[in-house]
């Protein structure tokens, strides 16, 4: 067998892919673990053995510190971890294709776990390119890496549990906060409290939340609720913010950095790209994998685990990795059927604890309708500079889907491939042609996953024995 072959590849070291790499080398088998940051932990623990040192470990959570025992444990358990490695190819089979240190290189596996995680819901409005304006997500890897905290107050716009806790973090580490436009809808909660009793199977989160929120008014900060629109504006950076409430009132405000966050979604790329069938959730209003109890796609030895399978946080990933790499090691003959199975009864019960407050924040968080309704001079596909009036315009134009709409506009055939406008253009769509968005898809993802040089692929061809 090559050098080059494993038993199990894992695509991500976040909470899950850690997770399964654990279990997968305590049944014995060879584990690769892929990971395009410099050290394990996703995005939720990430940076967190840099961190562990550092009075930074209590500001930011103890969420955040549990992070450090995992990834001991993963960098104890046996796999081979190869940081910095950028996925850009899958075949069946399997075959990877990846880059690492400018040159690329391709690895055999006899299963698949992606664990790529999620990412945060595209927000386009007018001015969200201007420099100045970034998401909440990118922000709090600034505060995780490198303890960057901005000089200036900061406008912070969205919904959803991130920005509250990105927002204590904040304040925790010196920082301020010029307000808070809250784009949680009126009416939302109703929705949300027939979820209750199940979710308070969570009540230690729910009333974190609640303690986040009371602290925040505390604070002093304007904080602005049911915000609808929003408009940044600038000579070539961020200098104004106008935001408009659901009743109608516009207000401008000075503002250098506005931080937005509407939710976040499932990484699907790469499941898209291996042909896995993937399915509309109308909960999380996006497209997640079709799975079976394992994590297992509808192509065999392919599974997806962590937020990548449906929005459930840290908790509800480290069971779903260790279920991929049960099924796994079963399969490889390398754990009983039935030892397997009684292992998965606790992680499923894990699971299912875990996803108990999931339903509420659903409902309470959902992205208002606005999202996906971008003014037609608004930038949706920021690659190739395609507005919402061009993807309009196409859309009425018979009855084109994701794929002719990309040939038309070109929308979706920039370097991030669709990450930033596939859902608004698939909302588009929708609207124009009146039908429902479930029907209407995704792109079609083609090769390379992420940006590849032809420096790297002319490596990949020196490094090919000869047939």
């Amino acid at each position: 067998m090559s050098a080059q072959h494993t038993d199990l590849l894992i695509v991500g070291a976040g909470p899950a892919g850690m997770a399964a790499a654990v279990t997968a080398r305590r049944h014995g088998l060879t584990v690769r673990v892929l990971d395009d940051q410099p050290a394990p932990g996703g995005q939720i623990w990430r940076a967190v053995e840099a961190v562990a040192t550092t009075p930074r470990l209590t500001r930011l959570g103890e969420a955040y510190r549990a992070g450090v025992e995992r990834a001991a444990a993963f960098r104890a358990c046996g796999a081979l971890y190869e940081a910095q490695s950028q996925l850009w190819q899958m075949e069946p089979g399997f075959r990877a294709f990846l880059t690492r240190q400018g040159k690329a290189s391709s690895v055999t596996a006899g299963a698949v776990i992606l664990a790529t995680g999620a990412q945060e819901r595209p927000v386009p409005f007018p001015g969200w390119t201007l420099p100045g304006v970034l998401t909440v997500g990118a922000a709090q890897i600034l505060l995780k890496t490198a303890d960057s905290v901005p000089d200036r107050p900061v406008w912070i716009a969205g919904c959803g549990p991130l920005p509250l806790l990105y927002m204590t973090q904040l304040l925790a580490a010196g920082g301020k906060i010029a307000g808070f436009l809250d784009t949680t809808p009126r009416g939302r909660l109703g929705a949300a409290l027939r979820h209750l009793p199940q979710a308070m199977g969570r009540a230690g989160d729910l009333f974190k939340g609640l303690s986040w929120s009371l602290a925040l008014r505390r604070a002093g900060f304007p904080i602005v609720r049911h915000v609808a629109e929003l408009r940044a504006e600038g000579a070539g950076r961020l200098e104004q913010l106008v935001y408009r409430t659901q009743d109608g009132r516009e207000t401008r405000v000075p503002a250098e950095v506005l931080l937005v966050h509407e939710g976040v979604v499932p990484s699907i790329h790469a499941p898209l790209a291996l042909g896995c069938d993937v399915r509309w959730d109308a909960r999380q209003h996006c497209q997640v994998p079709v799975l079976d109890g394992w994590g297992e796609t509808s192509q065999a030895n392919v599974f997806v685990a962590g937020d990548g399978a449906g929005i459930g946080g840290a908790e509800a990933a480290e069971p779903r990795g260790r279920l991929a790499a049960l099924r796994i090691a079963a399969r490889l003959g390398r754990l009983g059927e039935d030892v397997a199975e009684a292992a998965a009864g606790t992680e499923r019960a894990a699971l299912s604890r875990a996803l108990a407050l999931r339903p509420f924040l659903d409902a309470l968080y959902a992205p208002r309708p606005e999202v996906f309704a971008p003014a037609d001079e608004t930038l949706v596909c920021r690659c190739e500079e395609v507005t919402a009036g061009e993807l309009r315009a196409r859309a009425a134009q018979g009855r084109p889907g994701p794929n002719q709409l990309k040939a038309f506009t070109r929308a979706g055939m920039g370097p991030c491939q669709g990450r930033q406008c596939g859902y608004t253009m698939a909302h588009i769509v929708a609207a124009v042609q009146q039908r429902p968005v479930a029907d209407v898809g995704f792109y079609r993802i083609r090769p390379p996953l992420k940006p590849v040089t032809l420096g790297e692929l002319a490596s990949l061809e020196a490094q090919e024995p000869a047939a």
